[in-house]
Parts: C-alpha cells; structure tokens; sequence
C-alpha cells in the first residue's frame, strides 16, 4: 500500500482556553490546513495583483486538464512567470474589471490565472504595504482555443524538465500543505471550466477578480458564430442579449460550494457503529454514510434524513465534529457523530438505493479496522490486513476520523487514543 501522507497540523492546538477544554482541540482534515492566507480582499487591487505576478520569488502552479504538476505524486512542481510568458503574457491583471468589460471578445481565449494568496512564512521579498510573502498562483495549460499552441509549448517545456502532471480522479497522496493549496486551485478552475455560459441569458462569460468570479459583459467584440462556428472580429462591439443578471445588485456569479454531510452513526448503547457500502466498492469495504445537503435544511436535519433515507435507521442526537474541503469538484463535507434512538435501529434498504449493504459493526472491530485495514478505494490494503476483515477509508478521509473519534470515546484534552 502507498504511504499515506500526513494530516495537517490543528490551528493553535497547544492553545489552552475555554472551547478547548469544553470541546476538545480542533480536528484538521486533509486538503484543509492550507499555508497561504488568501487576502482575497486584494483580488481586485491591480497594483498589488500585478506585483505580485511579476515578482521574481512567485511561484505558479500548473493545470492540464485538472492534473496538477508535479515532482512525483507527493510533491507539487511550481514554475516561474518566465515558464508561463508566452500564454499568459507580460501582465494579464494590467486591465481593470471595467476595461476588460469594455474590450471583451468571446471568441479570443483568455488563459485562466487564478491568485490563491501568500505565504508569509516564506521572504522572498515581495512586499505590498503592510502585506509581504511568497504569492501563489494556478495558471490553467490546458491546450484550447485561441492559445492551444502556447498552453501546449508550456507543457512540453515542463515535461523536458523531468517534471509530470499528474493525472487522477482523486488526488490525496499529496503532502498535507500543497493538498490544501492544490484544492484551493483545483476547486476554482473546475468552477471556471463549468461556468463558460451565464445562467441568466446563456451568453459567454468572462473571468474576473483574479480567477474567483465571472461577470457577463453587455457588449462582445465577436459576431455571432456562423453554421460552421466561425466567427470575427468586429471594429465595434455589438450589443448583447439583454441578461437578468445585469440588473439589480450586481452581475456577478461567485464560485459555488456545496455543503455535504457525513457521518459517523453510533448504537444507543454506543457499541457498534453503522456502516455502509457500495456496489462498486472492494470487497469488504465499508464508510460512514453522506449526502447533500438540501435547500431549508439544518445539517443536523440532513444527517438524520440522509441516514434514514440510506438505511432505515432513526437518529436522536447529532453533533459536528469537524469539516473538510472536498474539491471533487466543490464540496464542503461537515462531518457529524450521531446517535441512534432506542426503538430506530432497525436497518432496511428500501428507501433509497444508494447502498448495497448496511450493518452494525462492534466497536473493537472497527478499532481493529482503523489499525490494520485502512486504504484508499483503489489500494491494497494495510500491513497487517486478512483477508476477509473488515476495511475503512484511509486516514486523509474525513469518515476516518469520525470513526477514530467514536472508538477513541470522544477523548478530552490531554487524553490519548489507544487505538
């Protein structure tokens, strides 16, 4: 089995105070943790944007088609501006909102250049009034459109280079600080790459504010496609469909997040736990259950509907446990132990079928799991495993530690795990 990377460190966990005490230390899951503070109220400020794109110490982080550049697959790979010049030109933040409004042409591809904020642990002499670090950003390569020859003389400069992108649905081999940073990224190009046409009137849209909203100019410097799809450029722009979403407040789509809930169900004699599997699942393979959120609805009231509709089971209380980024493509997962009523524990799968099976399963035996029977859906599993036993998500899945919170007996501060 791969070597599964470490968890990001908690915020302030050797902090003593109030809510510490009360509630325990703060849980950090993985593609959380993220070193970079966003200042993403600089997004629109193109002085600073502009200083910090052309700083020499800035380092770009590279997309083909969502895979990621790297060293290997534990490792992210970063270029410099010089790499990226010729796709993304000298400055693509040099234009204000409003001039890139005003010169819009939807049928020139404009390169998606994403700022995801500095790390201020790192001097590398960047400095913006009281704001200082190393800028990141995400630039997308994929070959398309109007700059397909410069994205594709980009990837193959970075291929002689030894360096490779990685391909993947899933990518959690990562270590803990560029998992973060790659979610960020992966999270707000797919958003773009979904999000070409508004909603309101289905014209094309354009990217702004440094990749994390996309406006719908009323004006297009591009005539109409022909029956081949052709189109030209005009020496003035032609007045666009009229669009809802150039009224009102304002005329901008923001990045969407969708909230999903997962949890840890335990008995109400807390000795067993429910779990669950799909069919294409491995053999054995079981995890907590999850589900969307639904509009009008507490998370504590989609934990127990999404338990009850997945597998019969009747929940009283439910608690949040913690929460993890999920850029798969943007999901926010809000785990949450909960705990089955007395007369509710009866399992049946006929209301949705999600599910393949659904059990209760002794606590020490999904201790035992979370010791020697823990991988990804894709991997072997752990040293120690027979065949046969039971087998969990690896320890980078939030469901992993909500059943090590369950078997660890909600461990106060100072207590230690014994699994």
């Amino acid at each position: 089995m791969p070597p599964q990377p470490s968890l990001p460190e908690a915020a302030h966990a050797e902090l003593d105070s109030m809510l510490s005490r009360k509630f325990g230390r703060e849980v950090a899951n993985y593609f959380s943790g993220s070193p970079l503070n966003r200042v993403s109220f600089l997004r629109t400020n193109h002085e600073f944007i502009t200083k910090a794109l052309t700083h020499p110490s800035t380092s770009f982080l590279l997309f083909n088609d969502l895979s990621p550049l790297a060293t290997d697959p534990t490792k992210l790979a970063y270029a410099k501006h010089e790499d990226v010049r010729e796709l993304i030109g000298d400055n693509p933040f040099e234009k204000s909102e409003e001039e890139l409004v005003k010169e819009y042409n939807s049928s020139v591809t404009l390169p998606l250049v994403l700022f995801l904020g500095l790390d201020e642990r790192k001097n590398g002499g960047f400095e913006h009034g009281i704001y200082k670090g190393q800028a990141f950003f995400a630039v997308d390569v994929t070959p398309r459109g109007t700059v397909e020859k410069q994205a594709s003389a980009v990837i193959e400069a970075m291929k002689k280079k030894g360096l490779q992108f990685i391909e993947g649905r899933v990518h959690m081999t990562l270590n803990a600080p560029e998992a973060a940073i790659y979610a960020q990224a992966r999270a707000l190009l797919d958003w773009n790459a979904r999000n070409p046409f508004c909603g309101g009137c289905g014209q094309p849209t354009l990217s702004v504010n440094a990749g994390t909203k996309r406006t719908c100019p009323p004006t297009d410097f591009s005539s109409l496609a022909n029956a081949q799809g052709a189109t030209t450029t005009l020496e003035t722009p032609r007045e666009r469909l009229a669009c809802v979403t150039r009224k009102g407040i304002s005329n901008l789509s923001f990045p969407r997040t969708d909230p999903t809930v997962i949890m840890a169900v335990v008995s109400h004699d807390a000795k067993r736990v429910l779990l669950g599997r799909q069919k294409r699942w491995p053999p054995y393979w079981y995890s907590t259950l999850a589900g969307f959120c639904e509009p009008a609805e507490s998370v504590e009231e989609a934990v127990r509907r999404e338990v009850w509709e997945e597998s019969g089971v009747h929940l009283g209380r439910v608690v949040i446990h913690s929460t993890q980024p999920w850029p798969y493509p943007a999901n926010l997962m809000i785990g949450a132990i909960g705990q089955a009523l007395p007369d509710g524990e009866g399992i049946h799968l006929e209301h949705d079928p999600e599910l393949e099976d659904a059990k209760w399963v002794p606590i020490d035996e999904v201790r035992e799991a979370l010791k020697v029977g823990t991988s990804g859906l894709g991997d072997p599993a752990s040293e120690g495993y027979k065949e046969g036993n039971l087998r969990l998500p690896p320890k980078t899945a939030i469901a992993n530690q909500l059943l090590t919170a369950v078997v660890g007996g909600f461990l106060e501060v100072g207590e230690v795990s014994k699994i």
